[in-house]
Formats: C-alpha cells, structure tokens, sequence
C-alpha cells in the first residue's frame, strides 16, 4: 500500500478533521450551546477519526481501509447534522468538508473491494 495513492483521501480527512474542529469550537461560542449539543459531539469525533484515518493511510496501513468505512459512516452524521444550522457559516462549511471526506472515504471501500 503506497500512502501516495492515497493522498487525495488523507487530504481529504485531515481538511474535515480542522473544519470539524473549528466548527466545535465557533458552536460553542453560539448564544443556545445546548441546540449546538450534539453538532458539538459529531464534530469532536469526526476529527478524531479523521485524523487516525489520515494517519494510517500515510503509513500505508492494511486497517486503513477498514477506518474508512467507519469514518465514512461518522462523517456523513456530522454533515447531516451540521446541514441542519445551514445560517452558520463554520457548520456550513463543515458540511461540506464532512461530505467530501465521505466520499473519498466511500472510494477508498470501493477501491479495495475491486
């Protein structure tokens, strides 16, 4: 496995990874914190995962792929959720981070089932 055919997915991650980051952290400076509560959460994880998804791609691990499916499926529930306060600009452009990673995640699943 060469962590260079799979650059356009770590991209991918580590961009949803920092949008997800500051998306938590603009959410909490929202006026109703407790209706950001679980925008919040989803954000918290999607990094986390995202992150470790990027990292064992570029060692080239055998387990990447299978993080894959699980990020893809995390970052699909944080793009539904930030989709949900489309009026805020950080969970509209989390959205479309967490979407993108979905699909660069879901190609990766693709790939390897080929």
């Amino acid at each position: 496995m060469n962590s260079m055919t799979f650059r356009d997915c770590i991209e991918a991650c580590t961009s949803c990874a920092t949008a997800c980051q500051h998306c938590a952290t603009e959410c909490l400076k929202e006026e109703d914190v407790k209706l950001m509560s679980l925008c919040i959460a989803l954000d918290r994880e999607c990094a986390l995962v995202c992150t470790a998804t990027a990292q064992l791609l570029a060692i080239g691990s055998e387990n990447a792929t299978a993080l894959c499916k699980v990020c893809a499926e995390i970052c699909e529930m944080c793009a539904n959720e930030c989709g949900k306060f489309q009026q805020m600009k950080h969970c509209r452009d989390c959205a479309k981070e967490c979407l993108t990673c979905y699909e660069e995640c879901r190609g990766m699943i693709e790939r390897e089932l080929v």
